[in-house]
């Protein structure tokens, strides 16, 4: 499990550090120079993403890397060094895969939101890594590939992850070529949510995780597995499923004390309940 640090800036080695300040924990990929998801990184940070539902101190989630590398996707040379196994490294290669999508559901099925803070590089499961959160905020200098059709392993996990963000024909012009782009781009694609300059990232992640720290927790929680739920679901089942929800959320207290607040030109104070 990562250490808790003081929001003073320290160095500590990875492979994921957690950092917790005003209801917001910061979980950063520390594994340089590439931050690559090794079977122990993905176990770390999938740990803390665990950990995280269990305190109540904790009301949003951002997943950031320390160095030039957001993310280079799997541990290519841990994966290689396998194949001298008996089986060639099947069984191993079948564990990661199947880590990496432990991890990735962990984060979609998170009661809390997840937002990406991404500088530097996220490439293949690092790219999914963005893809599987709930929100991604970009530095400028910010940039995304699916690159695995260039070494011949295509990123079909990945593309589980980016074809549920981006339209299908951005999906696979990404998945074919295999081309780096800019965060322009996969802000126009749909990948990410905002595009900011890289000395105000930290700042205005931040600012959105604080945003959303301040709401209610059971209604945020609510609102997004529902979200995830809905998508699933065929138009006449996804209404009538957010009908029940609807109706189980103006039943609880907060909503009770929301809408009063809101109709008596108040602050709410939220119960989480």
């Amino acid at each position: 499990m990562a250490e808790i640090l003081a929001i003073k800036p320290a160095a500590v080695e990875g492979p994921v550090v957690a950092q917790l300040d005003k209801g917001v924990l910061r979980l950063t990929l520390a594994n340089p120079p590439a931050n690559a998801l090794s079977l122990a990184v993905m176990a770390a940070l999938t740990a803390e993403l665990e950990r995280a539902k269990a305190d109540k101190a904790v009301r949003v989630i951002v997943l950031s890397a320390a160095g030039k590398v957001f993310c280079a996707g799997h541990d290519l040379k841990e994966m290689t060094a396998r194949r001298t196994d008996a089986d060639h490294g099947k069984t191993f290669f079948a564990e990661t895969f199947a880590a990496c999508a432990t991890l990735m559901q962990a984060i979609v099925r998170h009661p809390l939101p997840v937002i990406a803070e991404v500088d530097g590089l996220a490439t293949a499961a690092g790219l999914q890594l963005v893809a599987s959160c709930d929100l991604a905020i970009a530095s400028h200098e910010a940039t995304f590939c699916t690159p695995g059709v260039n070494i011949g392993l295509f990123c079909s996990t990945p593309m589980v992850a980016l074809s549920r963000n981006v339209s299908r024909k951005h999906a696979m012009e990404m998945l074919l070529t295999g081309e780096i782009i800019d965060a322009a781009t996969a802000k126009e694609f749909g990948l990410v949510n905002r595009v900011v300059p890289r000395e105000y990232l930290n700042q205005i992640v931040t600012k959105y995780a604080q945003t959303i720290a301040s709401k209610s927790s059971l209604v945020v929680k609510t609102g997004k597995e529902a979200f995830y739920a809905q998508a699933e679901m065929g138009l006449a089942d996804a209404y009538a499923y957010t009908g029940r929800i609807m109706v189980e959320n103006m039943l609880a207290r907060d909503a009770e004390e929301g809408i009063g607040a809101f109709i008596g030109k108040r602050k709410p104070e939220w119960k989480d309940e």
